[in-house]
């Protein structure tokens, strides 16, 4: 079978357990920043060659803080990923966004402390444009099907990521609301970074599993959470399956693909080459060996 997959997706344990998935196979893989979440799940959807990967694991057993999104990132890059669907459940700000809603942001905060949000370091400065961090050709085409399937979902936004693992406190999220934020999650941070910074197309699916804790009578309650996620996984499963073959034959004619030209500033003869080494799987296309 084939261990190659442009088409990635990033999300919870049950979503690649969909009805038409073909040839599963688990790749484990090793890289320079650690060990991934988990083995790469590989399967064929409609034709489709596509990576799963658990962000907590299998079992939910790694927090947000914890997840190594330099290596996940690293690990779908090296089987050829140029696409990453990222599913993730989130908090709404508004109340229009209602639980089990799905939501494309056009933007996102960066509210984390002391996640590891870049490849570079270690001798080698790089910095690439972040102004649109999602992909707006994979966002648009996802909300159109999410639409045709019957989701009520919501295009654009500002996804707040927050730290965790605790959910806000009142005061914060009376604070996101006047600033004006849709929702708030806890993992499009560092994966949206790191995706730009490997040149791969990144868009989220933020499926809406709770009011936050601003709305009075419905703050957060784990076991309506709960529910809520299975119905939303649902939903996700359905709208993979759909859009994946959509999504393999998109163009790729977006900025994502150079995000690198010109964004690294280290003059080649001061790379240090065991930093190189590692980075070479996105560099070498601009600096060779």
């Amino acid at each position: 079978m084939n261990d190659q997959a442009k088409l990635g997706v990033i999300g919870g344990s049950g979503l690649y357990e969909m009805k038409h998935i073909e040839d599963v196979k688990e790749v484990r893989i090793n890289t320079p920043f650690g060990d991934p979440s988990d083995a790469l799940i590989l399967g064929t959807i409609k034709g489709v060659r596509c990576a799963f990967l658990p962000r907590h694991g299998r079992g939910h057993f790694v927090t947000p803080t914890e997840i190594n999104g330099r290596a996940n990132i690293w690990a779908l890059k090296s089987i050829g990923v140029e696409r990453i669907v990222s599913i993730g459940a989130v908090g709404s700000l508004k109340e229009e966004i209602s639980p089990r809603h799905f939501v494309f942001p056009d933007q996102l905060v960066d509210e984390t402390k002391g996640r590891k949000s870049t490849f570079f370091g270690d001798g080698i400065v790089g910095h690439v444009a972040f102004a649109h961090p999602y992909c707006d050709a994979m966002s648009e085409l996802l909300f159109d099907n999410a639409k045709r399937l019957g989701i009520t979902s919501h295009r654009g936004g500002v996804y707040c990521c927050m730290e965790g693992p605790a959910f806000s406190t009142k005061a914060e999220s009376s604070m996101h609301r006047q600033l004006g934020y849709s929702i708030i999650g806890m993992t499009a941070i560092p994966e949206a970074k790191l995706a730009r910074e490997a040149e791969i197309c990144y868009s989220a699916v933020a499926a809406v599993t709770d009011y936050d804790c601003w709305k009075e009578g419905e703050e957060v309650d784990n076991k309506v959470v709960v529910e809520h996620l299975f119905a939303n996984v649902a939903n996700a499963q359905t709208l993979l399956e759909r859009a994946i073959p959509q999504l393999a034959r998109l163009p790729r004619t977006c900025p994502c693909t150079k995000a690198l030209d010109g964004a690294v500033f280290t003059h080649p003869d001061k790379m240090p080459k065991a930093t190189y080494k590692k980075l070479e799987l996105f560099l070498s296309k601009y600096v060779p060996a």
